[in-house]
């Protein structure tokens, strides 16, 4: 379950709501235009060919619609919200539907390093209470040239929602609980490269991924880590246009059938309990910054 690209939000705080003011004359300044506001504001939004968390679907390997905005002051702090329509593994009623609350801080190190802090609240607007959860993160980013390095780390202390209320899927769908009100924790680590191609508008993008948590399901047949710990990589790159963004990727995870088999029905494609959601596929989106 969750975001895709869960912290991207805070990326884009960097993004400017009004534009310095631009020399009219040769050691001059427009005195009419506005000075810079402390405040910027930022978003897009998003059509995928499916959502992946940390390399699981979350809509069924079906094709799902994203949006986001983050406010953002020059001080470093940020509040922001990020939401997707969910189908499958990880929904749980109302508006199937994942609203993620995100604040945090940015400070500048150096010039090329940049220190990201902050929390994400998940959330599902209507649906069941239990599953939401609270997940502190810390994002150290750096540039090298045209490349962009990140080192990230989620962790995500002991609540119900990422707790081990049953031990099988088969267990899950006849209701027989392995610890009801159990509390879990979970941690993820991660790495992103992008690399800017000179001359092009093309950006290649590369990421891994580890988790660790419980290997059962929590209090709607869900988890955080399905399996208790597993990899996830993308290898795509983008391509971009004005505030248009096209974005290519391979996504697979480590997570074989026989390791998943103890999940379903719950970790499958449609109601029959076959398929899988956390194979390698190819996934397409089309991204609008404002």
């Amino acid at each position: 379950m969750k975001v895709f690209y869960a912290a991207a939000l805070a990326a884009l705080a960097g993004m400017p709501l009004a534009a310095h003011a631009q020399s009219t004359v040769e050691g001059e300044t427009d005195a009419t235009a506005a000075p810079a506001s402390p405040i910027t504001v930022s978003g897009a939004a998003a059509i995928a060919s499916d959502y992946r968390f940390r390399g699981v679907s979350q809509s069924d390997r079906e094709m799902a619609v994203q949006g986001g905005i983050t406010v953002a002051h020059e001080s470093g702090l940020y509040v922001g919200t990020w939401a997707s329509n969910l189908a499958g593994w990880g929904t749980f009623g109302g508006a199937n539907m994942e609203l993620d609350l995100i604040g945090g801080y940015k400070a500048k190190l150096a010039d090329d390093a940049t220190l990201d802090v902050g929390l994400t609240w998940y959330m599902y607007p209507g649906g069941a209470d239990k599953t939401d959860f609270a997940e502190p993160y810390v994002k150290l980013s750096g540039t090298a040239g045209a490349a962009t390095l990140t080192a990230g780390a989620a962790y995500a202390p002991k609540q119900q929602a990422i707790g081990r209320w049953y031990r099988t899927g088969a267990d899950a769908a006849a209701g027989v609980y392995t610890d009801p009100g159990a509390k879990d924790d979970n941690l993820y680590l991660w790495g992103d490269g992008a690399l800017a191609l000179a001359g092009t508008p093309l950006t290649a993008r590369a990421h891994i991924g580890h988790s660790w948590g419980q290997d059962g399901l929590g209090p709607n047949a869900t988890a955080v880590a399905p399996t208790g710990a597993y990899w996830d990589w993308s290898l795509g790159a983008d391509a971009t246009y004005k505030n248009l963004t096209f974005n290519l990727s391979y996504v697979d995870t480590d997570i074989s059938d026989r390791a998943a088999s103890y999940l379903r029905p719950s970790f499958s494609k449609g109601q029959d309990g076959t398929g899988t959601i956390a194979g390698g596929t190819v996934l397409a989106s089309l991204t609008a910054a404002f």
